[in-house]
């Protein structure tokens, strides 16, 4: 009995208590009421104003002249910076200012913290910035990445950079690669050169095939007409002589696409050596049976008796 007197008492004890501590919070709330709705609304508003002023410094940045690029970044931390004066609007809006303060000391440790967890995306994202504003590529650029990942760069932001590939699939490559490691891009110099490998036979002329080829390249329609063709010779290979048909083409905004080139210089050599008679040989293999320390074939046959009955031979 006692024991239960005991425990009917601590509970009752409890239960008023947390009914007093409830009516506490209650009263705060209603005496904050008004500020608690002011906080509201800052809040609301500052997302719209900030929204508002990210679409419009964007296009303001971009129209003065800035790269997209550029805008996009600028226009987000302008964002971002008035979203966190909305924020601590409202939190002093609320009374809160010491919150305010404990909150930025907080953000500050975690930040320390986080660096040191994720080394990676910090790098990502200085390298992201750098990328922004020092402009090595840009969208729409052409790059070939350290580890053969070529395409047009459709996106840059502060993490990767995605570069659409011929064959269509996107790559998201990590913003610290290509600030890193070493990267082609296509697109700044505004050339490119073509470069077609072929071989005739060594039997050819090879000064009339030489004058043949550069003729077909001068008749390309898509090379640049400012650039002229260029043919080197590169070596003796198993059946034929090799060379590179060098034929340069524009490669920028406006056209950003060398495989016609390369299609057109194509047709137009094989025409051009058909019409003159020049051989594109086959793979070619020739016994000599006459090399140091060998039999000549004819000494060989002259050796052997054919039997016309069954097509053998004896010696």
């Amino acid at each position: 009995m006692r024991i239960a007197e005991i425990l009917g008492y601590d509970t009752e004890k409890i239960f008023n208590k947390l009914l007093e501590k409830l009516n506490g919070w209650l009263d705060i709330l209603i005496s904050n009421l008004p500020n608690f709705v002011l906080a509201i609304i800052l809040l609301v508003s500052t997302i719209f104003i900030a929204k508002s002023i990210k679409r419009l410094s964007t296009t303001y940045i971009q129209r003065i002249g800035t790269n997209e690029t550029i805008s996009r970044f600028l226009g987000q931390l302008i964002y971002i910076g008035v979203l966190v004066l909305g924020i601590m609007l409202a939190l002093s809006a609320m009374d809160l200012s010491k919150t305010v303060s404990s909150i930025l000391a907080g953000l500050g440790i975690i930040g320390l913290a986080l660096g040191f967890a994720f080394q990676d995306t910090a790098a990502n994202f200085i390298s992201g910035v750098y990328i922004t504003f020092n402009q090595p590529y840009k969208i729409g650029d052409i790059i070939r990445t350290h580890d053969g990942h070529e395409g047009e760069v459709i996106d840059i932001n502060l993490r990767v950079t995605k570069v659409r590939t011929y064959n269509g699939p996107i790559v998201y490559v990590p913003n610290r690669y290509l600030f890193q490691e070493c990267f082609t891009n296509f697109t700044e110099f505004e050339k490119r050169r073509v470069q077609i490998e072929c071989g005739v036979s060594y039997g050819e002329d090879l000064e009339q095939v030489e004058k043949i080829a550069l003729e077909a390249a001068m008749n390309v329609t898509t090379r640049l007409k400012s650039e002229e063709p260029t043919l080197f010779w590169t070596g003796f290979g198993d059946s034929s002589i090799n060379f590179t048909l060098n034929i340069w083409c524009a490669f920028n905004d406006n056209n950003k696409d060398f495989i016609p080139v390369r299609n057109e210089a194509i047709v137009t050599l094989k025409k051009a050596f058909d019409k003159n008679g020049i051989t594109i040989p086959f793979p070619i293999r020739t016994l000599d049976f006459g090399i140091k320390g060998g039999t000549q074939l004819n000494k060989q046959l002259s050796g052997l008796s054919i039997s016309p009955q069954n097509g053998s031979s004896n010696k």
